[in-house]
């Protein structure tokens, strides 16, 4: 299994978020983290990014301790898209993507190789960005900005991709047009995903599974047609819901909050 988590626990200094969590995630599959405000889901993707170092467990990378492997080698492995990038002032769109293949490259090395160019070229297809290449990246819009981070990740060519909120202050149009994209890179490329959704019907729809957090425990994880229950939902986000049969799989329709 390319991901694994054993009795992770962690948070930040002597704050603990996340308790016992034991979770495996198949090569391959698209797994979400769903949850309220606060229930720990961004700092769980943090500890398996190694962005954050577990207070106890582990996190297994391709069955080792991925905090103890080297970071490039990590990065060459895993990429981690953060729900807020800090935009880089006066880099072109393809300067940026290009910062994607450094866990490839010798530390003397400042030049991109042609294998280099070839992932770089890669991942603009990808993401439909040839034409705004040469664009500076603070021009871009909000759409059109998160497909270039995500162009970034995706020149890493990595194995496993995480993603924290990545629809994020966009419009309908952009959050199906980022997702569809990514369903394309996992069932076209066996891409594995992570990531966090603040949407519970956008996790139901693309995620192969969801992984329900509460209170920093993990509630419940499996199918969606497993999960995706009126009591599940009642227990995690506190809200009375009808379960829908749709064109696109199970959706809820949100009736009431419970408190």
């Amino acid at each position: 299994m390319p991901i694994q988590t054993r009795h992770l626990s962690g948070g930040y200094t002597n704050q603990q978020i996340l308790t016992e969590i034991n979770l495996t995630i198949a090569n391959g599959e698209w797994l979400s983290l769903v949850g309220a405000n606060g229930s720990g889901k961004s700092t769980l993707l943090k500890l398996i990014s190694r962005l954050l170092h577990p207070q106890q467990g582990t996190v297994l990378l391709d069955g080792k301790a991925i905090h103890s492997q080297p970071a490039a080698e990590v990065a060459r492995k895993l990429a981690f898209l953060p729900q807020q990038q800090i935009i880089p002032q006066g880099l072109t769109v393809r300067q940026l993507v290009s910062l994607g293949r450094t866990p490839h490259q010798p530390w003397w090395q400042w030049e991109l190789n042609a294998e280099d160019q070839q992932q770089v070229a890669i991942a603009l297809q990808l993401t439909q960005l040839e034409k705004l290449s040469d664009r500076p990246v603070e021009q871009l819009s909000g759409g059109e900005r998160q497909r270039a981070f995500l162009a970034l990740a995706l020149a890493q060519k990595p194995k496993i991709l995480l993603l924290d909120e990545p629809t994020t202050y966009l419009d309908i149009h952009y959050q199906l047009e980022l997702l569809e994209l990514l369903k394309k890179l996992n069932q076209q490329q066996n891409l594995t995903i992570l990531t966090v959704l603040h949407d519970v019907n956008l996790a139901a729809r693309y995620s192969s599974r969801i992984a329900f957090l509460r209170q920093g425990k993990l509630f419940t994880i499996g199918a969606i047609e497993d999960v995706l229950t009126p009591d599940v939902l009642a227990e995690v986000l506190d809200i009375r819901v009808s379960i829908l049969e749709t064109p696109v799989g199970l959706q809820i329709c949100p009736l009431a909050p419970l408190s």
